[in-house]
């Protein structure tokens, strides 16, 4: 497949290597224009191209910037691919710890719902809920036990079963977590958020998700992280996110 992926990030440039490494085709574009994206596509076997260049043709893209610059993109950015294209918003929100308030969100928004608004079109959830380094080093061939999972949320059927594909690929199980308006059980604080769960688990954990209540968690991430010490491991991080958000409350 033709895949692009706007935003090098450390889970963009992650899918774009995973992407190259599973056959596709993959574009890469980020804030600095060509020449500032070169070096890294040619490191990774990747074609260079612009935020316009890069949707061009693309049968797959990947939204892997930071949350509010979504309502920075190019207006016109997405008005020549057709709507059978999954656009795949791998973004999370995290008010006063890195992004400005957006109040829509704050009232109750899904993220991905104020995404497709933004970009006016459909948007799939996806590849939001695994840390960085779960992404990187921890995925699995297909049928490996314990293989861990990532949920994938939209209203395209066809689509969703584009990405559950991707994400198989990039060494996860894919696990259908509804429409895009119950994204939200994937968001930041929620139980099934970067716990690095199996599928099985990763089911309990989404219908575990109770509305309103990870916002209370997500936005006292600083005082939760500060407890870890300065140098907190990968099992630290998942430990806490278990604690924090457990699928089973007591």
């Amino acid at each position: 497949m033709k895949i692009g992926v706007i935003g090098t990030g450390n889970i963009g440039a992650t899918l774009a290597r995973k992407m190259i490494a599973a056959g596709h085709e993959v574009q890469v574009a980020n804030s600095k224009g060509i020449e500032g994206v070169r070096a890294f596509a040619n490191e990774i076997g990747a074609v260079p191209a612009d935020i316009s260049g890069v949707v061009r043709n693309a049968e797959v893209i990947f939204l892997s910037i930071p949350f509010p610059a979504v309502a920075d993109l190019p207006a016109d950015l997405f008005a020549s691919v057709p709507l059978d294209v999954p656009v795949v918003d791998t973004g999370n929100y995290y008010p006063g710890l890195r992004d400005q308030k957006i109040p829509e969100i704050d009232e109750g928004m899904a993220e991905s719902v104020w995404v497709s608004k933004q970009i006016g079109r459909p948007v799939i959830k996806a590849f939001n809920n695994l840390l960085a380094y779960s992404l990187a080093e921890l995925g699995q061939p297909e049928g490996t036990p314990a293989r861990l999972a990532a949920a994938v949320a939209g209203d395209d059927q066809v689509g969703v079963q584009t990405v559950m594909e991707l994400v198989s690929e990039s060494g996860f199980d894919p696990v259908n977590a509804g429409s895009l308006e119950q994204s939200w059980r994937q968001q930041p604080a929620t139980p099934a958020y970067c716990c690095d769960y199996t599928a099985v688990d990763m089911r309990r954990a989404l219908d575990a998700a109770v509305k309103g209540e990870a916002p209370k968690i997500r936005d006292r991430m600083i005082e939760h992280f500060a407890k870890l010490g300065p140098n907190p491991s990968h099992a630290d991080i998942v430990a806490m996110n278990r604690q924090l958000s457990p699928i089973v409350r007591s």
